[in-house]
């Protein structure tokens, strides 16, 4: 009976150890947060004039990441969805919306560089409309656009706060899976041709291009309980003007007031030629191509809750 009771009493320990080292494995970390950002404004017998408003602005960031030895793999998905409500008879106008995913491995060359492989996604969740010229034509949607990309180059990492990476050969894919958008040749596809009389004459859906791809991103505490984030990428099409540098710049401040309280003020800038923009014609108010490019911004400034995951 001892020798029983010794020999399970020995394989517990040894069950229980195995789950020890199996519990302190930190090759892989997790991280997180969702939040929720509220605002609202409301006027009665107001003589200076105004207007009801309640705006939302949901949130979600995660990363997985994994780290052994010479081998690493980051994961983060980005999401944000807002809207503003000025009459709730009418539909609510849409203020931010971003979908994102990246995922880079890397293989250690030397102490602050590693080789890498990094795919991304970029897109967006709900239609969009230009509000001030028209509330019911939709001019984007879930993907259209849809960016991917794809590139082999090296990630030069010298410390904690900072990472670029350069890929030098790098495929992207401009998606555009909607038959109206893709007819006019929005977001830089092929336009339906005119002069195609057929009846399955479609503008291309798909544009690809081959090129080189840097993405930097810089994580700061700036002051106690100020972060500040930024995300930049920079890509050059090898195949058709690659002095013709697309550009998307994101910033993001986190100001927190206690540990679910926070203040966030974010901008987002891009530039892309392929794009086109249409104003309207002084005379006849037909909208008519502009032949030059334009800088796209947006801020957004949010109070609200924020949860870790």
């Amino acid at each position: 009976m001892k020798k029983h009771f010794l020999l399970i009493a020995m394989l517990l320990i040894g069950v229980g150890a195995m789950a020890q080292e199996t519990a302190i494995d930190t090759s892989w970390k997790y991280k997180g947060n969702v939040g929720l950002n509220f605002s609202q404004v409301s006027f009665t017998n107001w003589a200076a004039g105004g207007q009801n408003a309640l705006n939302w602005l949901g949130t979600f960031h995660y990363e997985i990441n994994y780290a052994k030895g010479i081998y690493k793999w980051d994961n983060t998905l980005n999401a944000a969805l807002g809207y503003s409500y000025f009459n709730f008879k009418q539909k609510p106008v849409k203020t931010d919306d971003r979908l994102e995913f990246t995922s880079l491995a890397g293989i250690k060359a030397s102490e602050h560089w590693n080789y890498s492989l990094e795919f991304a996604f970029r897109s967006q969740m709900a239609k969009g409309f230009d509000y001030a010229s028209d509330s019911t034509t939709y001019i984007s949607k879930f993907l259209a656009p849809a960016y991917i990309s794809l590139g082999i180059g090296a990630e030069w990492v010298p410390n904690e706060h900072f990472s670029v990476n350069i890929a030098p050969i790098t495929g992207r894919v401009t998606i555009v899976n909607d038959d109206y958008l893709a007819s006019i040749g929005a977001y830089g596809v092929n336009a339906l041709d005119a002069n195609d009389t057929t009846v399955h004459a479609k503008g291309s859906k798909v544009r690809f291009e081959f090129g080189a791809r840097l993405a930097a991103k810089m994580k700061y505490s700036l002051f106690h309980n100020v972060d500040f984030e930024s995300k930049l990428e920079l890509f050059s099409n090898y195949l058709n003007h690659p002095e013709r540098v697309d550009v998307d710049w994101q910033n993001l401040f986190v100001m927190k007031v206690n540990s679910w309280l926070n203040c966030n003020f974010g901008t987002h800038m891009i530039y892309d030629y392929d794009i086109p923009f249409y104003d309207p014609d002084p005379i006849t108010g037909e909208l008519i191509k502009d032949p030059n490019s334009k800088v796209q911004f947006k801020e957004v400034l949010s109070v609200g809750v924020l949860f870790n995951l």
